[in-house]
């Protein structure tokens, strides 16, 4: 499958890590499930945003020559991240894609707005060191954890859903 234009730009031009992007040298479920979960929150409604799994960050910008996925270990991932991603709560599952630069695989995991926002994750994907679940968002380049204001925003942007995106049924 070929490299999505606005992707291959980011990649080709080396541009920094986003509110909307984020790179992820390798395959490391518990911060991929944070920014996952960060992203499907939207709290700034952006739309979302995308995760590159085999793209290495190095201040903020991808890091060249891309060290990719190993052929051998796509469909494992793939796995483990529909597997992790059933522990968001509410139900969120991302639109997953492998593509390929330079003859390296990435992994782009495309985390759209969710319409059942907010949603949370654990804290620590490991059950012996359970820390519960928590709200994540994303601010500026980061996946952080919610504040109670920041999860009362949450909340009401839950109740409101933006002009852009509501249907409009005499059309």
């Amino acid at each position: 499958m070929r490299l999505p234009t606005s992707i291959e730009n980011i990649l080709n031009e080396n541009i920094v890590e986003t509110a909307r992007i984020e790179f992820k040298g390798n395959w490391n479920p518990e911060p991929i499930l944070h920014s996952i979960c960060a992203f499907a929150n939207d709290i700034d409604n952006w739309g979302g945003g995308y995760i590159l799994i085999g793209v290495e960050e190095e201040n903020g910008r991808p890091k060249m020559p891309i060290t990719g996925v190993k052929t051998s270990e796509i469909d494992k991932i793939q796995k483990e991240l529909l597997e992790k991603c059933k522990l968001i709560q509410p139900s969120y599952i991302p639109i997953v894609e492998v593509s390929n630069y330079k003859g390296k695989n990435i992994i782009i995991v495309w985390c759209f707005g969710g319409s059942t926002r907010p949603y949370k994750c654990p804290v620590v994907l490991d059950k012996k060191k359970s820390k519960g679940n928590a709200f994540y968002i994303r601010k500026m380049a980061s996946t952080v954890r919610a504040s109670e204001t920041e999860q009362k925003e949450l909340y009401d942007l839950a109740r409101t859903v933006p002009f852009d995106d509501m249907m409009n049924h005499e059309a």
